[in-house]
């Protein structure tokens, strides 16, 4: 059972990966469209809104394994996403989950590392 969970996940990593890479050129073509003058800037808001990648929630487990692949404690992990140790802590155990703009910060150390923010 454990392995479908993994293979059904790996699968859905994949599907998304794809899907911001159509994303991606879809955007492209539609911002060379806007430069040239073919597309309006209305359209091409609707565009920049589409295409923006989405922030995926992430379990406690996942928070601590970004943590401990960027090789920080709590309190230092905390620090660079401006946030407390406890806090940090809590999101680890699952007490609170993290929303809004500190899930995004940690989506993005998930996907491009903590240099993301230096």
């Amino acid at each position: 059972m454990k392995k479908s969970i993994k293979s059904s996940k790996k699968k859905s990593v994949q599907r998304q990966s794809k899907q911001s890479d159509i994303l991606a050129v879809v955007h492209e073509t539609a911002k060379s469209l806007y430069d040239s003058g073919l597309m309006d800037v209305e359209t091409m808001h609707t565009f920049d809104v589409m295409c923006l990648p989405s922030v995926r929630d992430l379990t406690p487990k996942e928070i601590k394994q970004i943590r401990l692949r960027e090789k920080l404690s709590q309190p230092i992990f905390a620090g660079y996403l401006n946030a407390s140790a406890s806090t940090i802590k809590k999101w680890e155990t699952g007490e609170k989950h993290p929303t809004g703009p500190a899930l995004k910060l940690l989506n993005l150390v998930a996907d491009k590392g903590l240099d993301i923010l230096i």
